[in-house]
């Protein structure tokens, strides 16, 4: 079984999904960003795994469920901290974000006995997903992170050097109140769509 591989930011106001305020504010987005952690956390550690890892930014709080070690993410842009996930594990492993809170251990369950790599797309053009059979974390240095060809970018790295890629389903990341509602309606019956109905009823005249 590969490790299962979280990385994330602590939830705190200010410092995660900023890109949500407004319309929420910054405590408001920060709730949602921990609202989409735990739902996240819980999909994975429901997944059979080797290992449960969360790499950090910050310091873990009462959203962290047992089972899981956590690692400190290294300094450095989105693509070394990426690298340098995957530098803690010596098998197969899959990464995700914090941002996709409609996962589910149906998607985390991957195989790797027909392909060398695991990549799932985003609808923004970035990825949501990356499972190496080989970690090899300068699959991932110098990939220009958060752009509309971050995704595109690391799928030809893949390919150009030699790894056979099957591909995941295409989820929506949550940045935007946009995607936030789009997310919540998929997963309807989980913490991150309970918080958001909260606010839209709190806002209702």
């Amino acid at each position: 079984m590969p490790t299962l591989l979280i990385i994330a930011k602590e939830p705190r106001p200010g410092r995660v999904k900023t890109r949500l305020t407004p319309p929420f504010t910054p405590k408001e987005a920060a709730e949602l960003a921990e609202a989409a952690l735990a739902d996240t956390l819980r999909a994975v550690a429901a997944t059979p795994a080797s290992r449960h890892v969360l790499c950090l930014d910050g310091t873990p709080g009462p959203w962290l469920p047992p089972g899981f070690d956590v690692v400190r993410q290294c300094a450095g842009g989105l693509d070394e901290r990426l690298a340098d996930a995957f530098a803690h594990c010596d098998g197969p492993a899959l990464l995700i974000g914090m941002d996709t809170p409609q996962v589910t251990p149906e998607l985390l369950t991957v195989d790797f006995s027909d392909c060398d790599a695991h990549f799932g797309p985003a609808e923004d053009g970035g990825y949501w997903a990356l499972g190496l059979a080989r970690p090899d974390p300068t699959l991932l240095r110098g990939v220009p992170m958060s752009t509309s060809m971050t995704g595109a970018v690391q799928r030809n790295r893949l390919v150009s050097a030699g790894l056979r890629v099957r591909d995941l389903p295409r989820l929506r990341d949550v940045d935007t109140a946009a995607d936030a509602h789009a997310v919540a309606a998929l997963a309807p019956h989980g913490t991150f769509a309970a918080r958001l109905t909260r606010y839209r009823t709190a806002r209702r005249p």
